[in-house]
C-alpha cells in the first residue's frame, strides 16, 4: 500500500515510508516510530494498517537506512546524541505530514520499544502532535530530556508489558506524573502475561495475539477521538 518517499528538512534530505488511505481520501495523520531495529517490515506493515484504518501514516527512517539485527549495535544507535537526532527527525516528519494535501485534522504518533519512548516524547517536540501511543517504552528519560509542560491539552496512551514491570515501572510512572502535571491526559494499559515486544507479529516467540489486538483497538480509539 505504501512507498518510500524523500523529503527535505533543515537543508538535508531524509526518507520514510508513506502509506495513504485507499483512494487518497484526506484524513488525520499518524507518525509511526520504529523499534531500535530500524525501519523494518514490521514497522511498514503497521503504517499500512493505519492507512487501512483511514489515517495518513508516515514512518520516518530515523536510522538513515541502516537497520540492524544485532542487539548491541541497536543499543549503540540509541545513545543520547542519537535520540536528539531522532527527535529532530520526528519534528521534521510532523512538518512533512502537515504539508501533505491528504492530511486534515491533527497528527498523532505511535512507537514501539525505544520508539515508544520517542513517541511519548514527540508531543513535547512538535505542537502539531496532539496524541501519542507508546508501546512498551523502556528507555530512561535522562537520554531524552522532554519538556513535559508542552503536554497541556494533549493525550498519551501507554501500553505496558508485564515483562517490563507493567504500568508500575519507574519510567512509565515518571511519564504519567509529568504529563498529568502539565495538564495532559495519560492512560495506562497493562497486558498480563506479555513479553516485551508483544505487538510484533514478526517475532512469534514474544507475539501475543490478544494483547496486540487490544492495544491496536485502544490506539485507534485514541487517534479517532483526538485527531478528528
Amino acid at each position: 500500500m505504501g512507498e518510500m518517499v524523500s523529503y527535505r528538512h533543515d537543508g538535508t534530505t531524509s526518507e520514510g515510508y508513506l502509506a495513504i488511505p485507499s483512494g487518497g481520501a484526506p484524513g488525520p495523520a499518524v507518525i509511526v516510530i520504529q523499534e531500535r531495529w530500524g525501519l523494518v517490515p514490521h514497522i511498514t506493515s503497521v503504517a499500512d494498517r493505519f492507512a487501512e484504518a483511514g489515517f495518513v501514516a508516515f514512518a520516518p527512517d530515523l536510522q538513515n537506512g541502516v537497520p540492524t539485527g544485532d542487539a548491541q549495535e541497536a543499543k549503540r544507535l540509541m545513545t543520547a546524541s542519537r535520540m536528539d537526532d531522532a527527535a529532530a527527525g520526528v519534528h521534521a516528519a510532523a512538518g512533512y505530514l502537515a504539508d501533505r494535501p491528504e492530511v486534515t485534522g491533527g497528527i498523532g504518533c505511535a512507537g514501539f520499544c525505544a520508539g515508544g519512548s520517542l513517541a511519548l516524547w514527540s508531543a513535547t517536540i512538535s505542537d502539531r502532535i496532539v496524541a501519542t501511543a507508546g508501546f512498551y517504552p523502556v528507555l530512561p528519560w535522562a537520554e531524552m530530556r522532554p519538556e513535559w509542560a508542552d503536554y497541556a491539552g494533549k493525550t498519551a496512551v501507554i501500553h505496558c508489558a508485564e515483562a517490563d514491570g507493567t504500568s508500575t515501572a519507574e519510567g512509565v510512572q515518571t511519564a504519567r506524573r509529568a504529563i498529568e502535571s502539565a495538564g495532559g491526559t495519560c492512560v495506562l494499559h497493562d497486558y498480563p502475561g506479555t513479553a516485551h515486544s508483544f505487538f510484533n507479529d514478526d517475532r512469534p516467540e514474544v507475539f501475543d495475539q490478544w494483547a496486540a489486538a487490544s492495544a491496536w483497538a485502544r490506539t485507534l480509539e485514541l487517534f479517532r477521538s483526538r485527531l478528528g
